[in-house]
């Protein structure tokens, strides 16, 4: 199981766009728009946040095979990769969450800000309550435009990431 190690942790704090996607039993797709998640440094396992007002089928597809795929988004340089795995838990977030989850919120609207998207668009998007999946990372790939696009992130030294 790949970590999150400390550069991709704090890029994927660091306010991006980001996408979730889940896949139901007869192989249809289900993306969503989160605006929130939580990766630390040296885990294996992250958590997203997903607003229940738009989540329903997602949530249904999790339960049945707990398969997720995330994709975070720089929006000023289209620096991105890709995580995929296996949901461990999947629950109403809590209030404490809520704060973290506000925070981060707070960082991708300062990151679109800087691309044009006015900030309270963003504020206006209802993503609580929310249910917090955590999720077993099982690979991940650079999905920034290039030649290494679509390649195995860890396989790849950090000056060829930026690429």
């Amino acid at each position: 199981m790949p970590t999150l190690d400390a550069e991709l942790a704090a890029f994927l704090d660091s306010g991006l766009s980001v996408m979730a996607s889940t896949r139901d039993a007869r192989l249809r797709p289900e993306t969503v728009r989160i605006l929130a998640l939580e990766a630390r440094p040296g885990e294996e396992e992250m958590t997203v946040f997903l607003p229940d007002a738009v989540s329903a089928r997602m949530l249904e597809n999790l339960r049945d095979n707990g398969r997720i795929a995330v994709v975070a988004s720089d929006p000023l340089d289209n620096r991105s990769v890709q995580l995929k795995g296996t949901m461990v838990s999947c629950q109403q977030a809590t209030d404490l969450q809520r704060a973290a989850a506000d925070a981060y919120r707070a960082k991708m609207a300062r990151s679109l800000a800087q691309v044009g998207v006015p900030q309270g668009i963003l504020f206006r998007a209802q993503f609580w309550p929310a249910h917090a999946v955590r999720f077993r990372v099982e690979a991940i790939f650079l999905q920034t435009p290039g030649p290494a696009a679509g390649r195995p992130f860890d396989t790849l030294s950090p000056e060829k990431r930026e690429r």
